[in-house]
């Protein structure tokens, strides 16, 4: 299974902007490794988090560990199949040993989005 984090620039902590983020961390619990990708979406003038979501479905992530997300991205995860889980604390380690000991909940904080803002850093 692949697990998507959006994370800050430094690679450690979670970010709590998902189409936004900077980049995804991506691992996999099958190989116990995992990879950093650039979030192309991060300076897009509209649709950030469509086209993050669409970044973490052709990584083939089945799971995805964030803070809140905005409605478009919700939906587009949801109609991929793609689960989205509420992470704690901002350790991408921590998080992922809390998701595969299920001790995350489902996100429950689904926000009508930035449409149109440029919410970069």
């Amino acid at each position: 299974m692949i697990i998507a984090i959006p994370v800050e620039d430094n690679e450690v902590e979670i970010c709590p902007s998902f189409g936004r983020t900077p980049l995804f961390y991506f691992y996999d619990t099958e190989t116990k490794t995992g990879e950093f990708v650039e979030n192309e979406a991060m300076n897009a003038p509209g649709g950030a988090g469509i086209k993050a979501a669409q970044t973490v479905i052709d990584a083939k992530a089945e799971v995805v560990l964030v803070p809140r997300c905005g409605e478009n991205a919700a939906k587009v995860l949801e109609a991929a199949g793609v689960k989205l889980y509420e992470s704690v604390g901002l350790s991408i380690e921590d998080n992922i040993q809390a998701f595969l000991e299920q001790k995350l909940n489902i996100v429950t904080d689904i926000h009508p989005g930035f449409h149109g803002a440029n919410r970069g850093k």
